[in-house]
Order: structure tokens, then sequence, then C-alpha cells
């Protein structure tokens, strides 16, 4: 059966975690079904899903996601067997392999060989949670003679993909997919990727969930929301990760014109470079009508799960964006 239509909110909601959670109180309240971590910095995103499990007794909980060059298969294997236990049914581990800026600068670990680190790991990590005693000599890493008592309930492994081999690999190794940050233009294309790898390993193409971080701002003042999405997110598209991926997404000019400024620390230039028109075609900013249409045509795209994260951290902005997507004003 096609995974349903899902809506998120995104954490952690700031370094204070009495914040997070009062959100997830608020978004189980609400009616939200889901709320979904990053993984980039303080406050711990494994740590704080166990703390709030018992405070949303309902909600989903997923990570979008964790790194696999920071901590090791049985270091992940192990985690996620205690929130397993913890949350049964309510956990989902969601890996990926990150960006060069948190990897080589905030952590001195070399991002190598992505593709194949993030495979190999979830094949480690998902033995590892079955049970099974590890014996694995794979090409980025290695293990034997570890074991953990398996699950009643599985955990689940998403990954996280942006380019076509990586797309297809999650399809095909995860149990589900997650996507962050494209243009609009690209979506159908990502989509067509998820069907092939999942096709690969006969899957229903239908059935895998896709999840996706959309940066949304209910607004009536779009042109200082715009302005704030550039100057915000420009420094993501100026990592390789990212850069590349715009570049695949059809703007290779604005990409080439990114990593120009970014290299001259020219911000100006490095953030001038995403217009209007693009902004719009990445960021869901506008009306309350205006941004649910928007996140009814990503569903309607291939999008299942969508984590609705404001653009803005003010408390009127983020408490307008969210209730614009309660299931009493978006139906689903």
């Amino acid at each position: 059966m096609p995974p349903r239509q899902r809506i998120a909110v995104t954490l952690p909601a700031g370094f204070d975690f009495q914040d997070s959670i009062e959100r997830v109180q608020w978004a189980e309240a609400n009616g939200f079904e889901d709320g979904w971590l990053a993984d980039s910095g303080p406050p711990d995103s494994l740590t704080m899903i166990a703390g709030l499990a018992n405070h949303a007794p309902t909600l989903r909980l997923g990570i979008a996601v964790v790194p696999v060059y920071t901590r090791t298969p049985a270091v992940l294997a192990a985690t996620a067997n205690a929130l397993g236990q913890l949350m049964p049914g309510r956990f989902v581990l969601g890996l990926g392999a990150s960006s060069q800026t948190i990897m080589d600068q905030w952590h001195g670990v070399p991002l190598e060989k992505p593709l194949t680190r993030v495979k190999e790991t979830t094949i480690m990590v998902r033995s590892m949670l079955a049970g099974e005693k590890s014996d694995f000599a794979l090409s980025t890493l290695h293990s034997k003679g570890y074991r953990q008592p398996p699950l009643a309930v599985p955990v689940p492994i998403y990954l996280a993909a942006l380019r076509p081999k990586m797309i297809e690999m999650a399809a095909e190794i995860g149990d589900g997919v997650i996507f962050n940050l494209w243009p609009k233009r690209a979506l159908p294309k990502m989509i067509e990727h998820v069907h092939a790898g999942a096709m690969r390993a006969g899957k229903d193409p239908k059935e895998v969930e896709v999840v996706n971080r959309h940066m949304v701002l209910v607004t009536d003042d779009k042109q200082a929301a715009l302005d704030a999405f550039r100057a915000r997110m420009a420094p993501y598209y100026a990592t390789p990760v990212y850069n590349d991926f715009l570049a695949w997404a059809g703007y290779e000019e604005v990409a080439a014109t990114i990593a120009e400024g970014w290299a001259a620390r020219d911000r100006d230039k490095t953030t001038g470079a995403i217009s209007d028109d693009l902004a719009n075609e990445i960021a869901v900013i506008g009306s309350a009508d205006e941004c649910r249409e928007r996140i009814r045509w990503a569903g309607e795209t291939g999008i299942h799960t969508h984590i609705i994260a404001p653009l803005s951290t003010e408390a009127d902005d983020v408490r307008r964006t969210f209730e614009a997507f309660t299931p009493e004003n978006f139906p689903r």
C-alpha cells in the first residue's frame, strides 16, 4: 500500500531542549503525526529523540539525517536498538553523507566515497539490528564479532539523497528516501530515480516513502522572506554536495557563480546568484493558501511526508506557518 500523506514539524526548535518539548506537545495536540530532527550541532538529535519520546507518545520521530561518518555502524545499531525499544514503531533512523563543511571542517573527517559509505553503513546496521553477528570486510568499513539482540519491531532505515546514483541506491537499499532543498523543476526526475532504484530491488516504487524537509514561511511580506532565504541558504549551495546538485538540477551558471563568490569571500555575489525566481523554486513562501498549494503539488508529484521547517525563528511566524498545516487547515 502506498504511504499516505503525513505532515511533520521540524526539530530541534532551538538550542533550549524545553522549546523542543513544547513543540512536540503542541504538534501532537494539533494533529501532526511526525517530528523530524536535523543532526548538525547541539543538542544531539539522537539523544533528543529519547528525551522527547514520552512528551509526545503518539508522534513518529525520525532523524534526517545522521551522518554516516560520525558514528560507527555498531554505535548506530546500538542507539537504534535503544530508541526502538523506547518507542516501538515510532522511530525512523535516517542516514546520509552530510556535506564537506560539516564533515571536513566541523568534524575533521574526510567525506570520502559517500555513496559507498552510506550503502555499506546501511547494510551493516540493518544486519546488526536483526541480531546477526557481524562479519564484514567491506571497502570502507569492517566489523567482526559484534552482536546485539534483535528488536521485536524493526527500526526502518531511510537514506538521504540528492542526485541520481545516490537516489537510486537509497530507494534500492533503504526503507525510504529523504530529500532536501530541491528546485521545483528537479523533483519529477528525482522521483523517477526513486522508482528506478526501487524496481531494481524488486519493490513496488509506489510503496517507497519519500520524506522531504520544506523551507516554509507563511507571510504577507514575500520579498523579505526571499531575501532571508537567500542569506540563509546560499552558503549551503556553496558546498560541493549542494553546488553539484544545483548544477545537475539545471542551474549550472547559478552554481558556478555561487562557487566563485564563496571562494572570493564575496557574500553579495554568493547570495545575489539566487534570483527571486530560483528562491521561489526552492522555498515555499507566501500566503497560507499559496504554501498549502505548493505542498499539495509536492505530494501529488511524489513526496509523502512533508517536514514543515519555518524559515523564521520569530514565534509568530513559526506559529502561523505550522498552523497553516494542521489537519483542520490542510486536510489529508
